[in-house]
């Protein structure tokens, strides 16, 4: 097999790309406007992204063999009546359809938040698969949690992969375990004081409480004020208050800490504000999920021509006889 060339578009801090580059697939192109995700991309990548994907021509793209993208999910146009969403003109997947269209690339992956599927009662979705049906792909999509693949943290996504070709492909199966939160967190008596809530948050959060707690956990506070005390992390979220989520119900996460529920490696270079960290986590994906999907989609396509090549065999081979 030739090695797969990848393009990392909305790429964020690289979780997509790392998955796909376990299995040898080399990146040729990234696209990524956030000033923080491009100093944090350039650090551990060697490269900084090209900014905005809407300033570009889909034909000054390098030619790539799988098109990764995690899209953000932008209201689409609504033009006629009835006709409910009907043009992707003016939001972000048009870029990425555009760039399907020129390149036709073999294979893409795509990634968005659960809501996508239900998104207008189900009319966004609908749109974006007749889109990307029109252009000639055989589609596959599903909703993968990191519960699911090792991760101490919930987080539901969805996920659609498309292939020219309509090959046999399925998702990976879940692990079925999640690592404990003792290999996620750090020392208690290492953490420095400025990650501890005020002892009034702290005292608020304890009241709130409607179970015996135990630790490690990470307690979550839902829109209504309730308090869960949970072995794993509820979802990173960008725009998160900074009491969302209490390690102990006492103190934030840290920069270190964020990049390990998302499955980060250890030398995955932080060199921004915890703000900024904070955003940058709360966009990123697992990695572990990406790693596994990555490997299923490569021995798909592997597959298909495995297969390809035993058919053009037995062809000649009964031509002969």
């Amino acid at each position: 097999m030739k090695t797969l060339k990848t393009i990392d578009l909305f790429a964020g801090i690289g979780g997509i790309r790392l998955g796909f580059e376990t299995w040898g697939c080399k990146n040729v192109f990234t696209s990524e406007w956030d000033k923080d995700a491009q100093t944090m991309y350039e650090a551990n990548f060697g490269e900084k992204p090209f900014g905005d994907i809407t300033a570009i021509s889909p034909n000054d793209i390098p030619d790539h063999d799988i098109l990764l993208a995690g899209f953000p999910c932008q209201p689409f146009s609504i033009i006629g009546n009835m006709q409910g969403f009907a043009d992707t003109r003016g939001t972000l997947f048009f870029n990425i359809e555009e760039i399907l269209r020129v390149k036709q690339p073999y294979a893409f992956l795509l990634e968005n938040v659960k809501q996508l599927r239900s998104h207008d009662n189900g009319r966004t979705f609908q749109v974006i698969l007749e889109k990307l049906k029109s252009l000639g792909y055989f589609l596959h999509h599903t909703i993968l949690n990191a519960l699911d693949f090792g991760l101490p943290q919930k987080r539901e996504r969805t996920v659609i992969i498309g292939f020219k070709e309509n090959i046999r492909f399925s998702f990976p199966k879940p692990t079925g375990t999640f690592i404990s939160l003792s290999e996620i967190l750090e020392p208690e008596n290492q953490i420095d004081k400025k990650y501890f809530a005020s002892k009034d948050i702290a005292e608020k959060r304890i009241e709130k409480l409607k179970a015996e707690p135990f630790y490690p956990s990470v307690w979550h506070e839902n829109k209504g004020g309730n308090i869960s005390v949970l072995p794993f992390s509820c979802a990173l979220r960008a725009g998160g208050s900074y009491n969302y989520l209490l390690v102990n119900g006492n103190r934030r996460l840290t920069e270190r800490e964020m990049l390990r529920l998302q499955g980060f490696p250890e030398n995955f270079i932080i060199n921004v504000s915890y703000t900024a960290m904070r955003k940058l986590t709360g966009n990123s994906v697992a990695v572990p999920v990406f790693r596994a999907v990555a490997k299923q989609m490569i021995e798909a396509m592997q597959d298909k021509k495995v297969k390809g090549l035993k058919n053009k065999i037995q062809n000649v081979l009964w031509k002969t006889n």
